[in-house]
């Protein structure tokens, strides 16, 4: 319950006020939303990190935003009435989230300005990341874009996320990632152990 109370304090939720909340735990690589499919929930995030992604046309993964034991998801569906989303969420870790059905609370979470406000604050972070993203992959080595993305990746003192996906992500060859990984492997910058990268 306490769980559910700080969360909601954050965002100037009233639980009274709500209904049919829940929390969900969902396990490491799982997607919890999908881009062109239908949302129904705001998320709640109270643990654990995610990485938003979005295809481009060429089949490409394209990375957002990261968030770290907070953050919502859901939000533009909220704002814009329409409840089809418009990137796919994947959980990187083990995530917590409180799952809020967006149909049934629309009016309070509309009217709600407090709550409002926080999501602009949210919007606004998420707008800046996504400029910072590009900018670093316009303008950074491949090392340091691959470092860059571990570091935002990282959870915990850990990182580990599918190559291929990396690679696509940073507009490098899974051969290249590949290298600077056992480039910055060898030059005892990061350790590897398995498929998880520690610094």
């Amino acid at each position: 319950m306490e769980k559910y109370q700080t969360i909601l304090e954050r965002y100037h939720l009233d639980d009274s006020q709500l209904t049919n909340y829940q929390m969900a735990h969902i396990q490491p690589r799982k997607i919890i939303v999908q881009d062109g499919q239908f949302n129904p929930y705001l998320w709640l995030v109270t643990s654990g990190k995610v990485k938003v992604c979005s295809m481009t046309k060429n089949g490409e993964n394209l990375i957002l935003s990261y968030y770290v034991s907070g953050g919502v998801l859901g939000d533009i569906e909220l704002l814009t009435d329409n409840y089809v989303a418009t990137a796919t969420v994947i959980t990187l870790s083990e995530v917590t989230c409180l799952k809020i059905p967006l149909e049934e609370n629309l009016d309070y979470l509309k009217n709600n300005l407090a709550f409002i406000s926080e999501l602009a604050k949210g919007l606004t972070h998420k707008l800046q990341d996504s400029s910072s993203n590009h900018l670093s992959t316009a303008l950074f080595s491949g090392e340091e874009r691959l470092c860059t993305y571990i570091l935002r990746g990282m959870y915990k003192g850990y990182f580990q996320d599918n190559l291929r996906e990396v690679s696509e992500t940073l507009g490098l060859s899974y051969r290249h990632v590949s290298r600077l990984l056992k480039k910055l492997s060898d030059a005892q910058i990061i350790k590897r152990k398995n498929k998880v990268f520690m610094f």
